[in-house]
């Protein structure tokens, strides 16, 4: 009995200070804004309005479109960057693929880029006079250039395209180091009991990457609920809020707007809420009871 007490106090002291900290920076201020949620007022002038900040959501016309905002990109772009790092991550799989380093590193990239600074870029990019209307422009694809930036549906496909362009490559690094495990025979085996590339894909390597699969979906939505800095950078929620999600909400109402910081409070349960949701869809969808 004493060996086993001392090894569950070795055991606590490798954790303890780490969930104290986890505790103190984590849990606690989670906890204070829930609070927060159901107080209203300016500054420090708080005071109890009960569930007034999330009945109130209900008739914010902003929150509904920060929140379909937010739908849109969640129920496109997860889709295809999950299905481009799928098919990218078979193709840089290939053992006779010469140059597999240069293009495995050159698709991560993006990932480890700053979001400040790869937002800016794209916006420069996607501008009235930027690189993209030109190249259109001088292989007359279009006669004048596309307003990117100004148009509410091509700003939210900008944006799509530059969420996808950042995190394609983070996603394909994982279904890659999953389809290292696999043994290169069960493919040679498909292959020879006549199945074509796509039966291979869905048969073997879906499956064999289900794990995975669900865990970057679960990442890719809640990242994806949680956007801020493309938006925040490259379109700043317009126009006219056309682009703005529930993070910049937010951010909007907390320090752009006259603060606001318990109806900003019940906001951010939303996203909270909608995490919660989503991952409970996904885990039951993918049939995964652990």
């Amino acid at each position: 009995m004493s060996n086993k007490l001392r090894n569950n106090a070795i055991g606590w002291s490798f954790v303890l200070f780490a969930t104290i900290l986890i505790v103190i920076f984590y849990f606690v201020p989670m906890v204070q804004a829930l609070i927060l949620s159901f107080k209203s007022g300016m500054g420090n002038n708080l005071e109890f309005v009960g569930l007034d900040n999330y009945t109130r959501l209900f008739k914010d016309p902003t929150f509904i479109t920060a929140l379909k905002n937010t739908f849109i990109y969640l129920i496109i772009q997860v889709p295809i960057m999950i299905i481009l790092a799928l098919v990218l991550s078979v193709l840089l799989n290939d053992p006779k693929l010469k140059f597999k380093g240069f293009f495995r590193t050159a698709i991560f990239l993006p990932a480890v880029t700053s979001l400040v600074a790869y937002s800016i870029i794209f916006k420069y990019l996607f501008g009235m006079d930027g690189i993209i209307n030109q190249v259109l422009m001088n292989i007359s694809l279009i006669s004048k250039p596309i307003p990117w930036l100004t148009d509410p549906l091509l700003a939210k496909i900008t944006i799509i395209i530059a969420i996808t362009w950042r995190w394609t490559g983070y996603n394909m690094i994982f279904y890659l180091s999953g389809l290292q495990n696999v043994d290169q025979s069960i493919y040679e085996a498909a292959k020879i009991d006549g199945a074509n590339a796509f039966q291979v894909f869905t048969k073997i390597t879906i499956p064999v990457l289900k794990p995975i699969i669900l865990f970057t979906s679960i990442t890719s939505t809640i990242g994806t609920l949680q956007i801020f800095d493309e938006i925040m950078n490259i379109t700043k929620g317009g126009p006219g809020n056309s682009t703005v999600s529930i993070s910049q909400y937010i951010y909007n109402l907390s320090f752009k707007y006259s603060p606001d910081f318990g109806y900003a409070a019940a906001v951010s349960f939303v996203i909270v809420i909608l995490i919660v949701i989503f991952t409970s869809i996904q885990f039951k969808v993918a049939g995964d009871r652990n």
